[in-house]
């Protein structure tokens, strides 16, 4: 089955989808993927260049949710209360990295791939991506780690709480690593999904937060909010070199199954295979004169 997407509209849909948004008309399955899917087209026009440093960029905001979460542990101790609290801090690179249109590889996960489905001619261009985006975020989350543990800028209290969840993150098995991926994978493709279909920057806040809140409280491994913290633990000594690619690898690998397979699949599916594509609003009864009056 041949799914042709609309790349624009024309000015007077576009008037009538502007009156929808001031209403608050709940978009369908099938206008969110066709915003998915001119997103995908957008990361995957942009030079190899401009997708490294917008992959940086990512992998040191990403930092923000790691140094949040570490401050409020070093002033709040390590009590059950204190980790739920200091996990309200953990969506803060998720809101900085999405709503500034950084580079953010689980994100990729859903917005090429859907226009792959497709359009399977942008395979290679989705490969090219995702070569660019992973590795530079992983320096990215380098760089914020070399900053936070080497060079004085936070406090020492600050430097433990973020080496400890360091520490905490690699201390599982990989099997165990990679089932927790596919739920951090699965949770931040929903989250770039739902926000294709928001309709205002509060609400994608809300959105990013909620979801990404879930992701800090159940300790579900993603291979870049949590690689500052693995390498905070290593510059600092806590763990040797070859920790990291041991938790890293099962990581992106769940990662990579969640978000494809349990949202871009399954999104895909609900709007091509499930018809929604084609379906149409069943038709509002007629009011009879009696009803009018």
């Amino acid at each position: 089955m041949v799914f042709q997407l609309r790349r624009r509209q024309p000015k007077q849909e576009a008037a009538s989808s502007n009156d929808a948004q001031k209403n608050l008309q709940r978009p369908s399955a099938q206008e969110i993927y066709e915003q998915v899917a001119n997103n995908a087209r957008q990361e995957l026009g942009r030079s190899t260049v401009s997708l490294i440093i917008s992959g940086l960029a990512g992998g040191i905001f990403m930092g923000l949710s790691a140094l949040g979460t570490a401050i409020a542990l070093s002033m709040l101790g390590p009590s059950t209360q204190a980790q739920f609290v200091a996990k309200m801090f953990y969506p803060i690179g998720f809101i900085v990295v999405i709503l500034g249109r950084s580079q953010l590889f689980t994100e990729n996960t859903l917005y090429p791939v859907a226009l792959v489905l497709a359009e399977k001619k942008h395979f290679w261009h989705t490969m090219r991506l995702w070569a660019a985006v992973l590795p530079s975020n992983v320096v990215g989350a380098l760089s914020f780690a070399s900053l936070a543990a080497l060079t004085g800028a936070i406090s020492p209290e600050i430097v433990r709480s973020l080496s400890q969840l360091g520490l905490d993150a690699t201390h599982h098995p990989p099997s165990t690593i990679f089932w927790s991926g596919v739920m951090g994978g699965w949770i931040i493709a929903t989250v770039a999904w739902l926000v294709s279909g928001s309709h205002s920057i509060t609400g994608s806040v809300i959105i990013i937060w909620l979801l990404a809140f879930v992701v800090g409280l159940g300790n579900f491994a993603h291979c870049i909010a949590a690689s500052g913290e693995v390498f905070a633990a290593i510059l600092t000594g806590q763990l040797p070199w070859l920790a990291f690619p041991k938790w890293f690898l099962p990581a992106v690998a769940g990662n990579i199954c969640g978000g494809v397979g349990m949202v871009t699949l399954l999104e895909y599916g609900q709007v091509i295979y499930g018809g929604d594509a084609d379906a149409e609003a069943i038709p509002a009864p007629e009011k009879t004169e009696n009803e009018s009056l």
